[in-house]
């Protein structure tokens, strides 16, 4: 093989269309154009400041501590500083437009879907046995064996055991209707009698429950829930038209036309 490689707009396109990631790119472009559109008709701005500091904060979160290395990451990914400078105005303008639709309606929404933003922090092991399940359930309550020795046996995935089956953090949402029934009726930490599933019986330790409360997160949260319900809306109700030519499907004098 030779030591230069050349990839050219074609083939970035050629595998973009074959990775089956062109619906994802096109809507994402609909959404930007949308909330384009939109901000201008709002008479929504940044300034220089806003700009700035937007800008500060994108290379915080990509560890780009000093010149060089945000450089280095503009090299990687093709962009211009003229491009930088697009990609910070876009997410700002789409932050300012959120907040210009959707901030006032977050109280609302919030105490009408409250129960949806409780979570719980719970550890799990799923048996494909019922009587197992019971089995180790009462063993766990006589104090005859505990969780974690629970999930080093009967947990296959090893960073799954290691983590002794932990869940994280999950919304009430995040769980199916009849485990998060259990789940959030319980009284933390403790274990819970099994719950059987169409496939599987889970056996959960529930760490802790976390009350709703509309902080600066969550309404942050629900403020971007809201906005992307909007954008996939709107990108519904009209009609998208690309402009990708499938050449290689064309017969091969209509080619030699083109040529």
């Amino acid at each position: 093989m030779s030591e230069h490689l050349k990839v050219s707009i074609l083939d970035i396109i050629h595998k973009l269309k074959h990775s089956c990631e062109i619906p994802n790119i096109v809507e994402a472009i609909a959404f930007e154009k949308i909330i384009t559109e939109a901000a201008a008709k709002a008479g929504i701005e940044v300034t220089e400041a806003e700009l700035q500091e937007e800008g500060d904060k994108f290379r915080l979160e990509k560890k780009l501590a000093t010149a060089k290395d945000t450089w280095a990451w503009l090299d990687k990914h093709h962009l211009s500083i003229k491009d930088f400078e697009k990609l910070v105005h876009n997410s700002l303008i789409s932050k300012k437009l959120a907040n210009h639709l959707f901030a006032p309606q977050v109280e609302k929404f919030f105490y009408e879907t409250r129960l949806n933003y409780e979570a719980a922090v719970t550890y799990e092991v799923t048996f494909e046995n019922r009587d197992l399940a019971l089995e180790l359930f009462y063993a766990l309550e006589e104090g005859e064996i505990t969780f974690p020795e629970i999930a080093r046996t009967y947990i296959q995935e090893p960073e799954l055991r290691r983590a002794y089956g932990y869940q994280g953090v999950q919304y009430r949402k995040d769980f199916r209707p009849e485990i998060a029934a259990v789940v959030f009726a319980s009284s933390p930490p403790g274990i819970i009698k099994p719950v059987a599933t169409p496939k599987l019986v889970h056996l959960i330790w529930v760490e802790e429950v976390i009350k709703s409360e509309l902080n600066d997160e969550l309404r942050e949260k629900i403020t971007s829930e809201l906005f992307t319900s909007w954008l996939q809306k709107q990108v519904r109700l009209i009609n998208i038209s690309t402009q990708l030519d499938n050449n290689e499907e064309k017969p091969a004098d209509e080619l030699l036309k083109q040529t």
